[in-house]
C-alpha cells in the first residue's frame, strides 16, 4: 500500500459518521457509538477531523462551488485524492440534505414544554423569546411554539405573563373556552374549572372564545379587548365576558400573597385559596358556591379569614386537622 495515500476506510467510516451526526433524528446513542468507533483505532479521529473540515469547506460555498469542488477531486483527476472525493461526495449529499431539512425543521420547527407546580408552591419561567411566566400554586401550563405563532395553555390554576414583543408571533393564552390574545404586554390569567379571570397590567389583550367560538352573547367577532387597568371575567354560568375597571396592582397581588376577590362566587374562591393552603377548604353544600364574596384573603393568615367569614356570609366553619369544612349557618330558632 502506498504510504503516502489515506486508507478509505477510515474516511468512509468518518463521512458516514459525519452525516449520522447532524441527523436531527438520529437515534439516541449515536454521540456514544460514535465515541466508541473513535477509539477503535487511531486513524479513526484523524480521519473524522479531516471529513469534517471537508464538510465546514463545502458548507460554506453555495451549490455550484459545492459541484466543482467535488469535480476537482474526482477519481478520473488522480486517483491519489479518491478517498477524499468519496467523502466529498458523501459531505456534498448530507450538505444537499441538511439544509432541506434545515430549512424543513425551521419552517416546522416546535418547541413545547409543559409546567406543573404543587400547593403552595409559585415557580417564575423563562421562555426562549425572552418572555416571562410566574406560575401560582398548583397550575398546569403547557407552550407550545411554532415560527408562526406562540401558543400556551393554562390548564389549571393560575399565571402572570409578561410577553415579549413580536408582531409576527401572536402570543395566545389558551384557558378552557377562552382565548387570550396579545403582542407585547403584561396581564394575569387565573382559571378555576371553566371560570376565567383576565387583569391586564400593562398594553392590551383581546379576549375570545377558543378556536373562534362565541362566548355567551359574545360573538368572535365582537371578542372584547381590555386595556391597563381592566378586568375580563367569563364565568359559564353567566351570560358570557364582562369587563370591569380593577385596581392596577390586582393582576400582581398574588404574588404578593394576596388573594383579592371581586362579587367571586364561593366555591371559585376556596378553591383559588386551596392552591395556597396545605389544609383543603371543603363546601359542605354545592349551593353554597353561589353565595357571593368580595375581600382579600393572605393564605398565611387563613385562619383569621375563617374566623370572620361566619360574620360575611351565612355559613359556619368546622372540620378537624385534616380538611376545613364550610357549610350552610344554622337557622335561628
Amino acid at each position: 500500500m502506498d504510504p503516502n495515500r489515506p486508507d478509505p476506510t477510515p474516511l468512509h467510516a468518518a463521512a458516514d459518521w459525519w452525516v449520522r451526526l447532524r441527523d436531527p433524528r438520529r437515534a439516541a446513542r449515536s454521540e456514544e457509538q460514535w465515541l466508541e468507533w473513535s477509539g477503535r483505532d487511531p486513524r479513526h479521529p484523524d480521519a473524522f477531523a479531516r471529513v469534517s473540515e471537508l464538510g465546514a469547506q463545502l458548507g460554506a460555498l453555495d451549490a455550484e462551488a459545492r459541484q466543482g469542488f467535488v469535480r476537482e477531486f474526482a477519481p478520473r483527476r488522480t486517483r491519489r485524492w479518491w478517498p477524499f472525493a468519496l467523502a466529498a461526495s458523501f459531505l456534498l449529499a448530507a450538505v444537499a440534505v441538511g439544509t432541506m431539512l434545515r430549512d424543513r425543521l425551521r419552517a416546522d420547527a416546535v418547541e413545547s414544554a409543559s409546567y406543573a407546580t404543587p400547593v403552595a408552591v409559585d415557580r417564575d419561567i423563562a421562555l426562549s423569546d425572552g418572555s416571562q411566566i410566574a406560575l401560582g400554586g398548583a397550575t398546569q401550563l403547557t407552550t407550545h411554539y411554532t415560527p408562526a405563532r406562540r401558543d400556551v395553555d393554562l390548564g389549571a390554576g393560575e399565571a402572570y405573563f409578561q410577553v415579549a414583543h413580536d408582531t409576527k408571533r401572536p402570543f395566545i393564552v389558551a384557558a378552557g373556552k377562552i382565548s387570550i390574545r396579545a403582542v407585547g404586554t403584561a396581564f394575569n390569567v387565573r382559571r378555576t374549572g371553566e371560570r376565567v379571570t383576565i387583569a391586564v397590567a400593562e398594553g392590551r389583550v383581546r379576549v375570545a372564545g377558543s378556536e373562534g367560538a362565541a362566548i355567551g352573547k359574545v360573538s368572535a367577532a365582537d371578542a372584547l379587548e381590555a386595556v391597563a387597568g381592566q378586568q375580563i371575567s367569563f364565568d359559564p354560568r353567566a351570560s358570557g365576558l364582562t369587563v370591569s375597571a380593577i385596581s392596577p396592582t390586582r393582576a400582581t397581588s398574588w404574588r404578593e400573597h394576596r388573594l383579592e376577590f371581586v362579587n367571586e362566587p364561593l366555591d371559585s374562591v376556596v378553591a383559588n385559596i386551596n392552591r395556597y393552603s396545605t389544609r383543603p377548604l371543603v363546601l359542605a353544600d354545592a349551593r353554597l358556591g353561589t353565595l357571593a364574596f368580595t375581600g382579600t384573603v393572605d393564605p398565611a393568615a387563613l385562619d383569621g379569614w375563617l374566623r370572620a367569614l361566619p360574620k360575611i356570609l351565612p355559613v359556619r366553619v368546622g372540620g378537624d386537622a385534616g380538611q376545613v369544612t364550610i357549610s350552610a349557618a344554622r337557622a335561628a330558632r
